[in-house]
């Protein structure tokens, strides 16, 4: 690459250069003011934070564990999980899974990582165990303690020595690794830096100007780099708080705001749209927040959800944008009164920012399209155990993005397109091989190209298109329900086209890019399965769960033969959805007895069965009170 000026901001204080080397400061500067807390406790002040960060560092080592050993972690959203987060990302290399993975995913993502250990919350029920279980892992119960602090949390491993400074973090040390899709191998593993993640807060602190006053309202989901770096590391490198909510529940998020009194909250364009579908049964909350501004990154945010945002919050939206290897933030739009200029992602924000010919890798001028790739202290040296992928993405020091875009005269970066393939339904990103090594696995496919296919509401859905073996037969539905089996529900194809052959491009390879308008499928959206046919509630259950879905998937009326994750339904909404159930019906239901049953019916005769079953056969973690 030739040499050309770049763009990049940096923080106006100095940096710590650990997680824990920054709780340590933090304590001992602003010790009493609160860091984490959520509805239910006190809150876990700074010095509270940095002594427990500590106590999980000295049980990790009593375990054998050190910096550079690898720990899995499986948790809820909330404040414990912040705190076991930011004490296991101080003392070795924190690995958080979504807990919404079944069973195969698990293995996949255990054996990848190959940790030290597991950490899972105590008695819940989950894959992870028996996966760990099956792999030699050792598994570690967090016990929270209900009559104490938000966030206090125990390890159920030796209490180990009380000066116990073995092997102190170093800058340079993994702090977190988490799992970025690929289009054509297996998923990329990040390792982010101690440095990696301390820069990144600090960076997305200035760029929003955070200080002691400000309190995030946290509702991203924490095994997310969005969630952890963009809402909690952030607040504390700036000595802020962060409220921790259990997930995303719309119908509670008015709730939320009256009791946090957050000056801000991050989330995806999908939760701002539910936000703004709810808005009229808590518009008088919502008015009264004291807001200073709303942050959305992840994927883009629609306009005109923008506009009405602000008038609805009376605050203004900062839209940012970044990723996994960049340690979350790349770019945002300023804070007023700086200028935010519509359709764009703003001006740098952490990394140096430049945009490079497809052709020959030279530096372009403004206003110029190509690649846009960064460099900096919260940018990634590198993938895990992957050099094609590092040769690939990285040249000369600078990461390549994959995105499409420009820099305007003023510095202003505009994406334009994606050059990768990934599927981006709503701010998850999918591996499109990942769904063609599940279709394969069908002993009628001989062929499979998985793709996104434009949707309104979420931007892309997943789609593949399949080559069955000559003599073989299967349908649409029973591939999407051999799928379903093996993969997350959000990644499930909505549509599945059976092909004589796969459309292939110039040099004969298939190609995913313009597949679905080549297969007309925005029209076959509107074409009518009998499994889309709306037909009404029949019974009292199937009416209150058509209530619930309602409001979680902002869909006026589904029918009761429709599938969740067909209406919109994700990963995020999925388990509100297991929330509501378990608390409109009194019963204890596991997200998978939901993914088991995808529809209204199915999910009221399960629940109709359940609520029949005698009391003392009837499992039951909490009554209500």
């Amino acid at each position: 690459m030739d040499s050309e000026p770049v763009a990049s901001v940096a923080p106006g204080v100095a940096m710590p250069q650990t997680i824990l080397e920054l709780l340590a400061d933090r304590a001992g500067r602003i010790g009493i003011l609160p860091a984490i807390l959520s509805w239910q406790r006190a809150a876990l002040n700074y010095q509270d934070l940095h002594l427990q960060a500590l106590r999980i560092r000295r049980q990790l080592r009593a375990l054998a564990i050190g910096p550079k050993d690898r720990v899995a972690l499986v948790l809820p959203n909330g404040p414990e999980m912040a705190v076991a987060f930011l004490g296991v990302a101080a003392s070795a290399a924190c690995a958080p899974l979504n807990p919404l993975y079944r069973e195969a995913e698990f293995d996949f993502f255990l054996e990848d990582l190959d940790p030290r250990a597991i950490l899972v919350s105590a008695g819940q029920a989950t894959p992870a165990r028996t996966v760990a279980e099956r792999r030699g892992i050792r598994i570690v119960d967090v016990i929270a303690n209900a009559s104490s602090r938000d966030g206090e949390i125990a390890l159920d491993a030796p209490a180990g020595h009380a000066a116990d400074d073995r092997d102190p973090p170093e800058p340079d040390d993994v702090a977190l690794i988490l799992h970025t899709s690929g289009t054509t191998a297996r998923p990329k593993m990040v390792p982010l830096s101690q440095r990696n993640l301390c820069a990144s807060a600090a960076h997305i602190a200035a760029t929003l100007g955070l200080s002691t006053s400000d309190r995030c309202l946290n509702v991203m989901p924490l095994f997310h780099i969005h969630g952890l770096i963009g809402a909690v590391l952030s607040s504390l490198s700036a000595g802020a708080s962060v409220f921790c909510a259990p997930g995303f529940l719309v119908r509670d998020f008015g709730a939320w705001l009256a009791q946090a009194r957050p000056t801000w909250y991050t989330a995806v364009p999908t939760m701002h749209q539910a936000i703004l579908a709810h808005a009229r049964e808590s518009s008088a909350i919502l008015k009264r927040a004291p807001l200073r501004f709303i942050r959305s990154s992840s994927s883009p945010l629609p306009p005109p959800v923008m506009e009405e945002l602000e008038r609805v919050l009376g605050a203004p939206v900062i839209e940012a944008y970044g990723m996994t290897e960049a340690s979350h933030q790349i770019a945002s739009n300023p804070i007023p009164p700086g200028i935010r200029k519509p359709g764009s992602v703003g001006l740098p924000a952490g990394p140096q920012v430049a945009v490079v010919s497809e052709s020959d890798s030279s530096f372009l001028a403004a206003g110029n399209t190509g690649e846009v790739v960064i460099r900096g202290a919260s940018v990634t040296d590198g993938y895990l155990g992957n050099p094609e992928a590092n040769a690939r993405s990285f040249t000369d020091g600078w990461f390549r993005t994959g995105d499409q875009g420009y820099i305007d005269q003023d510095g202003y970066l505009f994406l334009t397109g994606r050059l990768k393939e990934l599927i981006n339904r709503g701010g998850e990103k999918i591996s499109p091989r990942e769904i063609d090594e599940a279709l394969l696995r069908h002993p009628a496919v001989e062929q499979a190209l998985a793709f996104g296919m434009p949707d309104t509401r979420l931007g892309e859905e997943v789609a593949a298109a399949v080559v069955l073996r000559d003599g073989d037969g299967a349908t649409e539905q029973e591939l999407r329900r051999f799928v379903a089996g093996r993969l997350a529900h959000f990644k499930v194809p909505r549509r599945i086209v059976i092909l004589d052959a796969l459309p292939k491009g110039p040099t004969g390879k298939p190609q995913r890019i313009g597949l679905a308008q080549k297969l007309a499928l925005p029209e076959a959206q509107t074409e009518e399965s009998p499994d889309d046919v709306i037909m009404p509630a029949a019974t009292e259950t199937e009416r209150a769960l058509q209530t619930i879905w309602s409001e979680l998937l902002q869909v006026a009326e589904p029918g009761v033969t429709q599938r969740f994750r067909d209406l919109g339904g994700d990963s995020m909404t999925a388990m509100l959805l297991v929330s509501r159930v378990s608390a409109e019906f009194m019963i204890d239901i596991e997200l998978l007895d939901l993914f088991d049953a995808p529809t209204i019916r199915a999910q009221a005769e399960l629940i109709d069965s359940m609520r029949s079953m005698p009391g003392d056969a009837h499992p039951r973690a909490h009554e209500q009170s």
